[in-house]
């Protein structure tokens, strides 16, 4: 795990991956057990102060991370050394796993409940055996579960930026970590504003959520605005003109590849025929971002078999 001590990134460079990694973590546990975890980590059980002595309090938290990530078997082992990077975890057979912090959480000790929440979410996806290829991509998957899975807001109120310094851990930007944490909220009913002790990141917060109710207006979501609404329109009356594009291609005029949509994956559709005339759409599920076909005839309501969030659809 890494944390900055430059400049920090904004926006979403790391979009697609994100929503990739949801689409994995729904696709690896099911939809029952993601949502097992639909209380995320209380304030109250990661709380640190100074007063707490340094190494029974982190052992404490690390437990309470075993605990919310299901984990009864495993023992998280906590020391604190000179190093480059926030912490790291030594991924063994277990049950005992080593967990490394940066000297720095000897007087830092309210972001070690974000340090030690990335490390153990490290285990759980070793032991799930789920991983992408590449470090990149590896711990946006471990940012992505930790935080989807009720322990990442942790992460994102460890961001905190002014004119002199600036602290971010992992390797979403405060932005991508408020999408991921939105898109919780918005898929478990939870209200993490009230969580944040940082102004930095409940700004971040706001600008995730914003960008994850576009991902539920994009057409041929009936939710969709206007300009969605008729260029999607325009792009379906395309394909039926001039039928749909083969081999997984796509068909209309919403852009310089053909694809409707915007905001990148999220609102990205495309039309395929079925060789009897009849045109189907194909579009991401807002949820869990698994792509659904459907047949392109109008209003009608489609259930993600993935997610099983319930769309109403124009298509």
């Amino acid at each position: 795990m890494t944390v900055g001590g430059g400049p920090v990134v904004h926006g979403y460079p790391h979009l697609e991956t994100v929503r990739a990694a949801i689409t994995a973590l729904y696709k690896r546990l099911s939809y029952d057990t993601v949502h097992s975890f639909e209380t995320s980590v209380a304030p109250a059980d990661v709380a640190f102060g100074d007063q707490d002595d340094l190494h029974l309090g982190a052992q404490r938290v690390a437990r309470e991370m075993v605990r919310h990530l299901h984990l009864p078997d495993a023992r998280m082992i906590v020391g604190f050394r000179e190093m480059q990077h926030a912490a790291s975890v030594e991924l063994a057979a277990g049950p005992e796993y080593f967990i490394e912090l940066n000297d720095r959480f000897r007087t830092h000790r309210r972001d070690i409940g974000a340090a030690l929440a990335h490390e153990v979410m490290h285990v759980y996806l070793h032991r799930l055996d789920l991983s992408f290829p590449g470090t990149r991509d590896n711990e946006i998957l471990t940012d992505t579960a930790t935080t989807y899975l009720g322990a990442g807001w942790l992460l994102l109120d460890a961001y905190r930026e002014d004119g002199a310094s600036s602290q971010k851990f992992g390797y979403l930007t405060p932005e991508e970590f408020g999408y991921v944490l939105a898109k919780r909220a918005l898929a478990f009913g939870e209200s993490p504003e009230t969580w944040f002790t940082s102004a930095q990141a409940y700004t971040a917060y706001t600008k995730g959520l914003a960008q994850a109710r576009r991902d539920e207006q994009q057409p041929p979501l009936t939710a969709a605005g206007w300009a969605g609404r008729r260029r999607y329109a325009k792009d379906r009356r395309y394909a039926r003109e001039h039928g749909a594009v083969a081999r997984g291609g796509t068909a209309g005029a919403g852009g310089a590849n053909g694809t409707g949509g915007v905001n990148g994956a999220a609102g990205a559709y495309s039309f395929s025929g079925d060789g009897l005339g009849a045109l189907r759409v194909t579009f991401p599920c807002p949820t869990c971002h698994q792509r659904i076909r459907v047949p392109s005839r109008g209003r009608i309501r489609v259930r993600c078999t993935l997610c099983r969030t319930v769309l109403e659809c124009d298509a």
